[in-house]
């Protein structure tokens, strides 16, 4: 078995739930992929990581670092930056606060992102992109250039269109069809 092939299997077991539930931007769905069950799990964040690095490389980014809206994006930037150890160049991690820290240095920006750095904006699951977007917005704010954004799940909801709409690339690791769902 493949190495996306094991992960789209892990996502399946630990990550997909039916029933009843409102997402993040209002909508309902019949089904959630609560994709940190997987991306926070020892088994996800080695595949998550391997993934994800190779994606950004085929993808011809050069990053410097790698981040998004916290918490979703959290585990995938964190074990994308670990991977880069056994394979360099080094990439590091950075969070987006959904609004600034309140206290302290008040940043909405925490980890390792610098003016000027390249970057790849991360993201679990891709359903209208607004998450994403956000982050964008923060990274940019803050003196970067964003290549691209992965994301590890598109739920084939818009978010991919309403990104690439934005002038950005979007690169994922997986889709929902490949989680045996259908859009809805």
């Amino acid at each position: 078995m493949s190495e996306r092939a094991h992960l789209v299997e892990l996502l399946i077991r630990r990550s997909v739930q039916h029933g009843e539930f409102r997402l993040a931007g209002g909508q309902h769905s019949s089904y959630y992929i609560d994709a940190r069950r997987t991306t926070m799990s020892a088994e996800g964040l080695a595949m998550v990581g391997q993934l994800g690095l190779a994606a950004i490389r085929d993808a011809g980014w050069v990053a410097d670092a790698v981040g998004g809206l916290t918490l979703g994006a959290d585990p995938v930037a964190y074990a994308i930056a670990v991977a880069s150890c056994s394979s360099p160049p080094l990439v590091d991690a950075f969070t987006v606060r959904k609004d600034p820290k309140a206290h302290g240095t008040r940043r909405r920006i925490e980890g390792n992102l610098r003016p000027r750095d390249r970057v790849v904006v991360v993201e679990d699951v891709i359903t209208s992109g607004a998450s994403a977007r956000w982050a964008i917005a923060a990274v940019e704010e803050a003196g970067a250039e964003v290549l691209g954004v992965l994301g590890l799940v598109d739920r084939l909801a818009g978010g991919r269109q309403a990104i690439e709409a934005d002038g950005r690339e979007v690169v994922v690791i997986a889709t929902i069809k490949d989680l045996g769902l259908e859009p809805e």
